[in-house]
């Protein structure tokens, strides 16, 4: 399959061909983040269902995120050490025995567990530790798989994809996996959890083993050709290629406060996700039903958004894209700390599933543009280490600050909005000091900097 590009220099059209094993990849995505879906639903009804403790909660989605923090940088040199190809296959591996795991102890548990209609009537007894302790565990481990794995995704589509190619081939991975992930996934999820508790998880575990066979079918090697060395052609240790990506994208005038700014976005963000699933079922009175039809806004905006991507950034310029994504996150936070209805946090989650798709569209194929094949994966760990190791940080103090006020005598919804309220304010703060940051102006020039530059390297 092709698509058509302007070459903006010649004024010619070129054919972009996305091949066989982006195909490959795609549907290995797609297919997992079918399972990612069911498990949005399973993965939190269940934690609700053991526990209604908010600090508790956020506590299983602070598990997840700490890999982030303390396992970002190593994975990026690993990703440049070993072939990205067999860093996917076995992380899917693993998650896979590792669902298998989760899902084995909630069927021993089934019969002790409430069922969903109990759970939003509040018939919870006391914290069913053997599963809470499973979720938190089973939580930090896939962190630890996930940052790998993502990792090496990011890492290998330059390799299979052309530069040109780049962000068509992108808004078409996110396109389809926000279908699976948030359109099919959590309704499916819901039916799902209704009939077992522990169905979900098998059936998340079955997506991933085939994930990791279409994976294994990717012809060629995506090993990194060049090895890291020091100025006198010495291979280098494993903290001073560590410490070679920091210095990369420390030096970088535009990727470096990119990183610094998705950072700051994303622990605002988790602030209130921390207890989201306590806001659904107690502020807005969602059902499993329910709850999966709110999960699917993000889908159709996210949907809309890989389409409206690339003409967006084009007609806007990619800066003012950015500022777009920026200001809406705070608007849309604002807007459902105040929403009493789930059909009002719907269209904001629609609404900001565009611009977030737009601001993955124009960043990753920006940082798969202009970073060196070599430093790829060492690069891209350290910018994601700031954009996601903020996240455990925010989901800890969206935890503290409900559980801070209840304490205090705030009423149990009241405390649940507070979040939404602080955070809102905060990305508005954060848009205003980001926008002189993010212009087309210096996009643009990094990405034919950058281009030119790996040019040269190859030739």
């Amino acid at each position: 399959m092709t698509d058509t590009v302007r070459d903006d220099d010649t004024s010619v059209k070129k054919k972009v061909t996305l091949g066989v094993n982006y195909w490959k990849l795609w549907t290995a995505s797609v297919i997992s983040n079918l399972g990612d879906g069911v498990a949005m639903i399973a993965y939190p009804w269940l934690a609700s269902a053991v526990t209604r403790n908010a600090m508790l909660i956020a506590l299983i989605a602070i598990a997840q995120c700490i890999p982030w923090l303390i396992f970002s940088l190593p994975a990026g040199v690993i990703t440049d050490r070993v072939d990205r190809r067999k860093i996917m296959i076995w992380t899917s591996v693993f998650r896979t025995a590792l669902t298998l795991g989760v899902a084995f102890v909630v069927l021993a548990s089934q019969n002790s567990l409430p069922s969903p209609n109990d759970v939003l009537s509040g018939v919870v007894g006391d914290t069913n530790l053997t599963v809470y302790w499973t979720l938190v565990v089973s939580a930090l481990l896939f962190g630890f798989a996930e940052v790998l794995y993502d990792n090496a995704a990011q890492t290998i589509l330059p390799a299979i994809v052309e530069p040109e190619g780049l962000e068509t081939a992108n808004s078409r991975m996110w396109g389809a996996e926000m279908v699976m992930n948030q359109f099919v996934g959590p309704p499916l999820g819901s039916v799902l959890i209704g009939v077992a508790f522990a169905l979900p998880f098998f059936f998340d575990a079955g997506t991933f083993a085939i994930a990791a066979a279409l994976i294994f079918a990717l012809s060629g090697v995506f090993r990194v050709d060049k090895p890291a060395d020091d100025t006198e052609g010495n291979k280098l240790g494993f903290w001073a290629e560590m410490k070679e990506g920091i210095a990369w994208l420390w030096a970088h005038p535009l990727l470096r406060p990119m990183a610094i700014i998705l950072g700051l976005a994303n622990g605002l963000g988790s602030v209130y996700f921390a207890t989201f699933i306590l806001f659904a079922q107690e502020a807005l009175l969602v059902t499993t039903t329910t709850f999966a039809i709110l999960m699917m806004a993000g889908a159709a905006g996210g949907v809309l958004g890989s389409v409206l991507a690339p003409r967006i950034s084009k007609r806007l310029g990619s800066g003012t894209a950015l500022h777009v994504t920026l200001a809406s996150q705070a608007f849309v936070t604002i807007v459902i700390g105040f929403a009493t209805h789930w059909a009002i946090v719907w269209v904001m989650f629609f609404v900001f599933s565009i611009t977030a798709v737009l601001w993955n569209v124009i960043t990753v194929s920006l940082r798969q543009s202009i970073i060196p094949d070599h430093l790829l994966g060492r690069v891209n760990s350290v910018y994601r280490f700031f954009g996601w190791g903020m996240i455990p940080i925010g989901l800890a103090v969206g935890g503290i600050m409900v559980a801070g006020a209840e304490a205090a005598g705030v009423d149990r919804v009241m405390a649940l909005r507070i979040p939404y309220f602080s955070a809102g304010i905060a990305l508005f703060i954060l848009f205003l000091w980001a926008a002189p940051q993010l212009t087309t102006e210096k996009i643009e020039a990094a990405r034919e900097e950058g281009i030119s530059a790996n040019t040269r390297d190859v030739s």
